[in-house]
């Protein structure tokens, strides 16, 4: 849907994912080989992927400002699943956040998040305002208040549409 460009770091790959499901269409990528093996996935676990991907839209959805479309597991629950710890290299003492358990998907979700708390970026992620959209985006403006997708598309629709209800 959206032109723009993709989110920083590992914040693309939620990004992805999220935008795996095109609700407009009703297109799920993750319902086709190539969709799985981006993401490597198994045919078993495109069930939690598709969970995952809804709770990360609920809470794209809140850093917007807007309701969730649906019930869902909350992603705390889900990342509770994935706990991670700090990995410090004997030799160099460099440290990074390693997944203690759970799948890979999960738990390169929920590294990329961490990292974004720490960089300041996770609630710049956002899903569109749009009922038939929500694509996942991330907001570049200065105010951080960016609302939908696209200027060009999924903002001239709501402006059309206030326009027209006047």
């Amino acid at each position: 849907m959206s032109e723009r460009s993709p989110a920083p770091g590992g914040l693309e790959l939620v990004q992805s994912l999220v935008n795996t499901l095109d609700i407009e269409s009703g297109a799920d990528s993750l319902d086709t080989a190539e969709g799985r093996a981006r993401f490597g996935l198994a045919e078993e676990d495109i069930p939690g992927a598709r969970e995952l991907r809804e709770s990360l839209r609920v809470a794209l959805l809140a850093h917007a400002g807007h309701p969730p479309h649906r019930t869902v597991t909350p992603l705390g629950d889900l990342l509770a699943a994935s706990p991670l710890v700090v990995a410090v290299d004997a030799v160099d003492g460099s440290a990074t956040l390693a997944p203690a358990a759970a799948g890979p998907l999960l738990s390169r979700v929920a590294t990329a998040i961490a990292l974004a708390l720490v960089e300041g970026t996770w609630t710049r992620l956002k899903a569109c305002e749009a009922a038939d959209c929500h694509w996942a985006y991330y907001d570049r403006s200065p105010a951080g208040r960016g609302r939908w997708c696209s200027m060009q598309v999924c903002g001239a629709r709501a402006k059309m549409r206030r326009y027209r209800a006047k």
